[in-house]
C-alpha cells in the first residue's frame, strides 16, 4: 500500500477540496445576480463600489480575526461587545480626558487586547467552552460599555472625536483617505463622476481609497500569508484539528489559541477606530450582532465549525458576499428584510458545500 502523504491527486480533485470553493462559487453567483437586477442602478458605478466595497471591507476586518480563531478550534462571541466598548474608551479618553487622540487609540487597543488574552486565558485554565466563557464577555463589555458612557458624560453617544483627532497622524491611519491626487485626476478626464453642483463642484465623487479598506486587505494579506507560509499557521491548524495530538509532537497549544483570542480583539479595536474616525463619535450599541456575522462570513468562506480548517481568503470572499447582497438588495430597490433571507439561504448553501469537502476529504459517507 502507498503512503498516503505522497499518493498523486488529481488538479481537479485538489480544486474541489479547497475551503474557498463555496465562497468563490457563491462571489460569482452573487454577482451575476445583481448584474442581471441591478446592473443599471449604479451598483458597479464607482460610488456604487465604494458603498458595498466599504461595507465588505468593515466584514473582512472582523472576519479574519474570527477565521483565524476558529481554525485554532475557539469561538470568540464577544466581538461585538468589544468594538462598543473600544470606542467608548477612545472616546472618553480623548474627548471627557483631553488625552491625544494617538494615545487614547493606542490604550483601547493595549486595553482590548488584554481582554483578548483573559478570554483565552479562561478557556484554557478553565476548560470551559470558549462559546460560553465569550458569551459572558459579551454581557460584561456591553453592560461596561454602557455604564462607563453614562458615568462620564450622562449619555450613550459621546461626540467630539474628530474635532479632537484633527491633525493626529495616528487617527489618519484609521480614519484617512489615500490616492486622492490619482481620483482628482480620474475625475477631471471623465472616468470618475463628479460633483456638478455646490461646493464640491468639480470634485470626484469617490475621493479615493478609505483608510478601512487597506486595513481589510492588510489584514487579509496578514492572514494568509500567517496561516500558510509559516510554521505558526501549521500550528494553528493543528491546535483547532487535535489539540492533544499537536501538544505530543510540540506544539504550544495554549499559546496559540490565547493569540488568536488576542488577534481577534486587535480585528475587533480596528474596526472600532476606523469607525469612531469615521463618525466622529461612539455610540455603546456599536457592533451589535457583529459577532454573529463575523462568524458567518467565515462559514461562508469554507471554514468547518470543528475547528482545523479554513481559509482567510475564503472568509474575506465571505465577507464580500456579505457586503454586496446587503448593499445590492438595496440598489435593487428590494425590502431590506429580505437581506436576512437571501443570507440565510447563502449561509446554508455554503455549509452543504463546506460537509461535502469534507466528506470528500474524510471518505465519509
Amino acid at each position: 500500500m502507498s503512503d498516503e502523504r505522497i499518493k498523486q491527486v488529481s488538479a481537479i480533485r485538489r480544486a474541489m477540496i479547497r475551503p474557498e470553493l463555496g465562497a468563490i462559487c457563491g462571489t460569482i453567483l452573487v454577482f451575476v445576480f445583481f448584474f442581471m437586477i441591478a446592473g443599471d442602478s449604479g451598483m458597479f458605478s464607482a460610488e456604487g463600489v465604494q458603498n458595498w466595497g466599504v461595507v465588505s471591507a468593515q466584514f473582512a476586518i472582523i472576519a479574519v480575526g474570527a477565521c483565524l480563531l476558529m481554525i485554532a478550534g475557539e469561538f470568540d462571541l464577544s466581538v461585538g461587545s468589544m468594538i462598543g466598548f473600544a470606542g467608548v474608551v477612545i472616546a472618553i479618553l480623548s474627548v471627557q480626558w483631553g488625552l491625544p487622540i494617538w494615545l487614547s487609540i493606542i490604550a483601547a487597543f493595549v486595553v482590548c487586547m488584554a481582554i483578548g488574552a483573559l478570554n483565552g486565558f479562561l478557556v484554557i485554565k478553565t476548560g470551559l467552552p470558549s462559546f460560553i466563557v465569550t458569551l459572558a464577555f459579551l454581557y460584561i463589555l456591553r453592560g461596561l460599555t454602557i455604564w462607563l458612557s453614562i458615568l462620564t458624560t450622562r449619555q450613550t453617544i459621546i461626540g467630539g472625536v474628530k474635532e479632537a483627532a484633527e491633525g493626529d497622524p495616528l487617527a489618519w491611519l484609521f480614519g484617512g483617505v489615500i490616492f486622492k491626487g490619482l481620483f482628482q485626476w480620474l475625475g477631471d478626464i471623465g472616468v470618475i463622476e463628479t460633483f456638478t453642483r455646490g461646493s464640491r463642484m468639480g470634485q470626484p465623487v469617490v475621493d479615493g481609497i478609505p483608510m478601512l479598506v487597506v486595513w481589510a486587505l492588510g489584514l487579509v494579506i496578514f492572514g494568509h500569508w500567517l496561516l500558510t507560509k509559516t510554521r505558526f499557521g501549521n500550528w494553528i491548524f493543528a491546535s483547532g484539528g487535535d489539540a492533544q495530538a499537536a501538544r505530543y509532537v510540540g506544539v504550544p497549544v495554549n499559546r496559540v489559541k490565547i493569540l488568536m483570542f488576542m488577534f481577534t480583539a486587535f480585528c475587533a479595536t480596528v474596526f472600532a477606530t476606523c469607525q469612531v474616525m469615521e463618525f466622529g463619535s461612539a455610540a455603546a450599541d456599536r457592533g451589535l450582532l457583529k459577532e454573529f456575522e463575523a462568524i458567518i462570513c467565515v462559514v461562508i468562506g469554507g471554514a468547518l465549525l470543528t475547528g482545523g480548517y479554513g481559509s482567510v481568503i475564503g472568509a474575506a470572499l465571505g465577507a464580500l458576499i456579505f457586503g454586496v447582497v446587503q448593499q445590492g438588495l438595496f440598489f435593487a430597490g428590494a425590502e431590506s428584510s429580505l437581506f436576512r433571507v437571501f443570507l440565510g439561504g447563502i449561509l446554508i448553501f455554503a455549509v452543504i458545500m463546506n460537509t461535502y469537502i469534507r466528506r470528500m476529504i474524510t471518505g465519509e459517507r
